[in-house]
C-alpha cells in the first residue's frame, strides 16, 4: 500500500530500539481516510478465506484498522483488553503477550460470549514484530475452538522474525508495508 508506505516515510520517525513512531496517522491520532484504505485492502486480500464471522484485535491500536475491515466485511470486531475490569467474566478466555514498546508482560482477556466455536476468525492488528501479540490472539481464538482464518498487519517488521514465528499456522499473513533498520536509518516498503 503505497500511500502507507509515504505517510510511514514522511511522518514515521524512529525512536531507537527497533521502535518506530507512527502515531500521527496510525496509534495515537488517527487518519479515518488512511484507515478506511487500510480496511479495503485487508478486504481485497482476504476474500478467497470467506467467510469471517469475527475479527479480533488487540486493544487499543488495532482497533482502528479492524473497524475499518470489520465494517467492509459486516462482521463483529472483538478487541482483547489488556487491563482486567470489574465487567470482564472470571471465565474469560486469556493469553499472556509481552509488550514491545513497553517491554512488559500483558494478559490479554476476552469474554467467552463474543467468541464461539462456529466462529471463522481474521486477526487485524497495528504491528508484527517478535509475534507475541499475534500469538496471544491466537492462543485465545483456540480456547474458544474457532477457526484462525488469516492475519493482517498494517505494518510489518521483518528483523524480528514474528512472521517465521507464525508459519505454523498456515494461514495468509499479509502486512501493508513492511519497515527494517539499518543503524539510525528507516527503510519502509510494500
Amino acid at each position: 500500500m503505497h500511500e502507507l508506505v509515504e505517510r510511514i516515510i514522511t511522518e514515521g520517525r524512529h525512536v531507537g530500539g527497533g521502535i518506530v513512531k507512527v502515531d500521527g496517522f496510525l496509534n495515537h491520532q488517527v487518519d479515518p481516510g488512511l484507515t478506511d484504505r487500510m480496511g479495503e485492502h485487508f478486504v481485497h486480500h482476504f476474500t478467497a478465506v470467506q467467510p469471517i464471522t469475527r475479527i479480533i484485535t488487540a486493544e487499543a491500536s488495532g482497533i482502528p484498522p479492524a473497524v475499518a475491515t470489520a465494517r467492509l466485511l459486516a462482521v463483529p470486531v472483538v478487541y482483547a483488553r489488556k487491563t482486567n475490569s470489574a465487567l470482564m467474566e472470571a471465565d474469560d478466555y486469556q493469553a499472556d503477550a509481552v509488550s514491545r514498546t513497553r517491554g512488559t508482560a500483558v494478559t490479554l482477556r476476552v469474554a467467552r460470549r463474543f467468541l464461539h466455536p462456529e466462529d471463522r476468525v481474521l486477526i487485524i492488528d497495528d504491528f508484527l514484530a517478535s509475534g507475541s501479540t499475534l500469538s496471544a490472539l491466537m492462543a485465545i481464538i483456540e480456547q474458544a475452538g474457532a477457526s484462525l482464518v488469516g492475519i493482517g498487519c498494517v505494518i510489518e517488521k521483518p528483523q524480528e522474525g514474528g512472521r517465521e514465528r507464525l508459519a505454523d499456522q498456515h494461514v495468509s499473513i499479509v502486512s501493508l508495508a513492511k519497515i527494517t533498520f539499518d543503524g539510525d536509518q528507516l527503510h519502509v516498503y510494500v
